[in-house]
């Protein structure tokens, strides 16, 4: 029995492959529609994705096998979903960050976040998950989360290593008293054996100990590593709703309410909405903080903030410090490639900023678009400056330009660029690209085949509920829908829905459409699910179950202070206890 159970263990992944596809087949044998079929298909991707039977890019590449095979859709339409503007911003986004990693200007920031927060881990990852929801309420989330990714790694590798290093010296120190005690002690002869055992017992206990905590350290580093991960791509999705521009279905939210209720007296702009998500995004901030602390810091918050310390712990924390001060010292003055860098990130960041900023007319609006129609995107900013990282020089100092002495002559040799392809090509993670590619293709294989449709016109039912727990439920529909597709799909596909549902019940139809708007933006818990998460999970620290365990808890908690915000401040704000005249198109209601 023993023997089997290994066996299967063994093979699990083998058996999964196997009888997954084959226990869910009913599904589209019996229902022989697209949609069925589209549900089979996204059913055995999710449990595909959540076990890792294959690796993600393989299970993301099955929409271009099934689709076609279904009738779904054909192989050139699946395969046009593998690479849209969104993989291009993923790809301009890392580039950058590459770059960054290469010439260590990601080091120098880390020591200076570092020096700023001091080493107490709770307030390490506020700091970050402060400036990561900052810069996603202005730029988009996928480009500040390959931004901020490679400077948390920095962070915390500078961190573990000053704490291998001072507790080393620890080590040393307690190792010199206790053999000046040995040697202290009176050498009788009778007593010499003893003292031979003691020293011997003495050198295991030390070995024991020290293995011992080498243990605990690189368990608490893992921990801290996780947690560190997912505040970076959690606050990413979470920054993002707090502006107009900071997501793409916010934008959808307002398009679709200016189409469909034409005389709304503008009642969603940027400062409407600004004032409605700007506190919900704060709220679920804190909680998020408070969770992962809980999650992966424990529950002891005193030392957490290192209330608690005692006076050895304190000067172990000095140590700490002092060893990053040393270290920012050795890096000296900014070497010109880094210089460089620097200012092609802060003006890609500005580029980004105020590309279409909302409130004004942004240099893409008044340079650019035509006939009301956008051209330049984000990605298109991320590959300008991607192209400049490879064109410009990384030295034009006449002094140190590279010489090779060939003969009885000297051979100048042309200064790098800041990016070449061969670093590139070692550390862009390919892999992640499909993954996205294939989160497209389910996303538009469910619009295709109705599948979303369906879903939709399952909602009716839900006039005989109050409209609190109709808010409440809507947002746990979408936030599990938005797991499996596309936020923007989701929108696109759902607000048209609840707008006519509200409608026909006499109900505000802001009421359900921004609480459902908040909620697509709730993706936390497969890296599928979008793209800051996969940019996470591309640098292998995390596995699929430590995403879904934590976003899991921070999925109910997301719904919960959305559902608090709808019948709060929004209420007021709004006025969405009452049914507006703009939104009675057929006067049928009072």
């Amino acid at each position: 029995m023993a023997g089997f159970l290994q066996m299967t263990l063994a093979f699990r992944k083998y058996l999964i492959i196997v009888f997954v596809p084959l226990l869910f087949l009913p599904l589209p044998l019996a229902v022989p529609t697209k949609e069925a079929q589209c549900g089979y298909v996204i059913i055995v991707m999710a449990l595909f994705w959540c076990t890792e039977a294959l690796p993600l890019a393989v299970t993301a590449l099955f929409p271009v096998l099934l689709f076609p095979l279904m009738n779904i859709m054909d192989s050139t339409t699946v395969c046009r979903e593998y690479l849209k503007d969104t993989n291009m911003l993923f790809i301009g986004g890392l580039l950058m960050a590459i770059a960054i990693e290469n010439w260590h200007l990601h080091k120098r920031v880390a020591l200076r976040v570092l020096l700023i927060t001091g080493v107490r881990p709770a307030l390490l990852l506020m700091g970050f998950m402060v400036v990561t929801a900052f810069l996603s309420m202005w730029i988009s989330n996928t480009a500040t989360t390959a931004m901020m990714v490679p400077i948390a790694q920095a962070v915390l590798e500078q961190l573990h290593k000053s704490e291998v290093e001072s507790s080393t010296a620890d080590q040393a120190s307690e190792n010199i008293n206790k053999a000046f005690e040995l040697q202290e002690e009176p050498t009788k002869p009778d007593s010499s054996k003893e003292t031979e055992k003691k020293g011997n017992s003495h050198v295991l206990t030390v070995e024991e100990d020290r293995k011992k905590e080498e243990n605990l350290r690189e368990e608490k580093h893992k921990k801290l590593c996780k947690g560190m991960s997912l505040c970076i791509c959690y606050s990413a999705s979470i920054g993002g709703i707090a502006t107009l521009t900071g997501t793409t279905p916010n934008l959808v939210l307002q398009g679709q309410v200016d189409e469909l209720f034409p005389n709304n007296g503008n009642i969603i702009n940027f400062a409407s909405w600004f004032s409605f998500a700007f506190p919900t995004m704060i709220v679920l901030l804190i909680l998020a903080w408070i969770w992962l602390q809980i999650l992966y810091l424990g529950f002891n918050f005193h030392k957490n903030f290192g209330c608690a310390a005692n006076a050895a712990a304190k000067a172990k924390e000095q140590r700490a410090y002092d060893i990053i001060k040393e270290e920012s010292k050795k890096l000296g003055t900014m070497k010109f490639a880094e210089i460089a860098v620097l200012i092609l990130f802060i003006l890609l960041v500005l580029l980004w900023f105020t590309r279409d900023p909302g409130f004004i007319p942004g240099w893409a609006t008044v340079l650019f678009n035509k006939n009301d129609t956008s051209y330049v995107t984000d990605a298109t900013v991320a590959i300008f400056i991607s192209v400049l990282l490879f064109i410009i020089p990384s030295n034009i100092s006449k002094n140190d330009r590279d010489k090779q002495q060939t003969g009885s002559k000297s051979k100048i040799r042309a200064p790098p660029p800041l990016l070449d392809w061969k670093v590139v090509h070692q550390k862009m993670p390919w892999n992640i690209v499909l993954l996205l590619g294939g989160g497209f293709a389910l996303a538009k294989g469910s619009e295709e085949s109705g599948l979303s449709s369906w879903l939709g016109s399952k909602l009716t039912p839900l006039q005989q509920i109050p409209h609190p727990a109709i808010a409440l439920l809507l947002c746990l529909l979408i936030a599990t829908f938005t797991e499996c597709t596309s936020n923007v799909a989701t929108t696109t596909l759902f607000l048209p829905i609840l707008a006519s549902m509200a409608e026909a019940i006499c109900l505000n139809p802001l009421y359900v459409m921004l609480p459902c708007t908040l909620s697509a933006s709730l993706a936390f818990m497969l890296p599928v699910a979008t793209p800051p998460n996969a940019i996470v999970f591309s640098y292998g620290q995390l596995k699929v179950i430590d995403m879904a365990k934590a976003g899991f808890v921070l999925n109910i908690l997301g719904v919960l202070t959305i559902t608090l915000a709808i019948n709060t401040w929004a209420s007021s704000l709004f006025q969405l206890q009452t049914f507006p005249s703009w939104a009675n198109r057929t006067g049928t209601c009072p």
